[in-house]
């Protein structure tokens, strides 16, 4: 079965290939993609069609939508992404599967049976109201916004819901989350990613290397240079200034929490 790939962040990349291959004897990787530009003009020119493609909706140049807005695809899709809020929008392109990261073995399982099949099958039977449901989607717009990550952690998935989330930080290359109990996760996602999920009422990125949650923060000092210093809750060593681009956005925000300041 031969599977493209159309995902833009590395370590993203990497492990999807990875669970493929090591879990499925008859998975061939065709090629792996990080634009939209690329995947249309692979596509248009590949000598082997993919059976099935995994594809991010997140993409360096756009969001994996705008391919079906310049190419016919012809094949089973599956959206492997850390984004819930798009998943009405994937079935409506005739999306065969919607997992959300990490995917776990028993996921992308039911994907490629679903892919499978739909070669004998008609559309397959999406309910949209249970898969509204499933999501945490309703009436209120905060639910648009991500509402839980689900994380690898040893040979666990652990799930952390955002309201239980003090601050997300990068470090050495490497993308944090902190939870309010003091627990410490490594995410296979960047804070650019991150930082469009959230309610930009409840999180704040203050810097680069910092989101931080409204109840994370502690005390704000001012330092020299009229830059401003977090105590952050639970407490860190990490790089906790508030950039000084964002200063007023930030006090505006922590004053009111109703400023955008993702």
């Amino acid at each position: 079965m031969n599977i493209l790939i159309i995902e833009d962040e590395l370590v993203a990349q990497r492990a999807l290939v990875r669970a493929l291959t090591t879990n499925f004897d008859d998975i061939n990787i065709c090629a792996v993609l990080d634009s939209v530009e690329k995947s249309v003009e692979w596509l248009n020119s590949c000598e082997v069609y993919p059976d099935a493609i995994f594809m991010d909706v997140e993409l360096s140049d756009g969001k994996c939508f705008d391919i079906f807005d310049q190419i016919k695809i012809t094949c089973p899709i599956v959206i492997v992404t850390a984004y819930n809020n798009y998943a009405i929008k994937a079935f409506e392109v005739n999306s065969i599967d919607y997992l959300l990261k990490p995917a776990s073995v028993a996921d992308l399982s039911r994907a490629l049976e679903r892919c499978r099949s739909k070669k004998t099958s008609n559309q397959p039977n999406i309910d949209i109201e249970a898969l509204r449901n499933a999501l945490g989607w309703g009436n209120d717009n905060n639910k648009r916004y991500k509402q839980r990550y689900l994380l690898r952690y040893n040979d666990k998935i652990v799930m952390v819901e955002t309201n239980n989330i003090a601050y997300f930080y990068s470090e050495d290359g490497c993308t944090y989350l902190m939870t309010t109990a003091g627990e410490k996760y490594l995410m296979d996602i960047s804070l650019d990613t991150i930082s469009k999920e959230l309610n930009p009422a409840i999180f704040f990125r203050i810097s680069r290397s910092c989101i931080v949650a409204d109840k994370a923060v502690g005390n704000v000092a001012k330092r020299l240079g009229n830059r401003i210093k977090l105590s952050l809750k639970p407490a860190s060593d990490i790089d906790s200034f508030v950039s000084r681009s964002k200063t007023s956005d930030f006090l505006a925000w922590l004053e009111n929490g109703e400023q955008n300041g993702l």
